[in-house]
């Protein structure tokens, strides 16, 4: 599927997220300058990459919502619970294959589905790995969200706790649930709804 609005979304994005790990860079920074010439200086560049940020994100819904193609795919993936208007963008240029892929492949292809480490009688332990970088990064707090306010993934979250899982593993099948999810509802062209008590 080849689109040039997701090339040019792409190049935005990643401009993003490098202006992103500069911010947290310079507020880290912040905390430990003592010159009151060098804090001014850092208070000008955190206001004039918030400007900047604010200006990619404006530039990336824009772009998307212009797109005839990108714009109902983007409204269905901000229905799901969690997922807010970064992380839908995130998940539609980063793995534009999203509603045209089984359970497996999509797991797979973001990194969340377990890889085996067996050897002939004895079991290893399960780990995620390989994958999409910027697709986990991009449901992880999404995760959260939804293993707070979802009452479905939030019993699994308290069912895999309660098992004896750190908070951080537990949080790997609500990722999983989530992409596929938004794979299913991409696939199906329907936006999220509650399922009937």
């Amino acid at each position: 599927m080849l689109n040039p609005t997701l090339d040019a979304m792409k190049e935005l994005l990643v401009a993003r997220q490098a202006l992103i790990k500069d911010h947290t860079a310079a507020l880290n920074r912040q905390k430990l300058v003592c010159s009151p010439l060098l804090r001014r200086h850092l208070a000008q560049r955190l206001r004039q990459m918030a400007h900047q940020l604010a200006a990619l994100k404006a530039h990336l819904l824009s772009l998307c919502q212009d797109d005839a193609a990108l714009a109902p795919r983007l409204a269905i993936l901000m229905s799901i619970p969690g997922i807010a208007q970064a992380t839908a963008v995130s998940l539609l240029v980063d793995m534009p294959e999203l509603g045209s892929l089984d359970q497996s492949q999509v797991a797979s292809l973001a990194g969340l589905a377990p890889v085996a480490r067996d050897s002939g009688a004895s079991r290893g332990r399960r780990t995620i790995r390989g994958g999409r970088t910027y697709v986990r990064q991009a449901l992880y707090m999404p995760a959260l969200v939804a293993a707070r306010f979802n009452p479905e993934l939030k019993a699994k979250y308290r069912a895999l706790l309660a098992a004896g899982k750190p908070a951080k593993v537990a949080l790997t099948p609500i990722m999983r649930k989530l992409i596929i999810l938004a794979n299913a509802l991409l696939r199906d062209q329907r936006h999220w709804a509650p399922r009937p008590a």
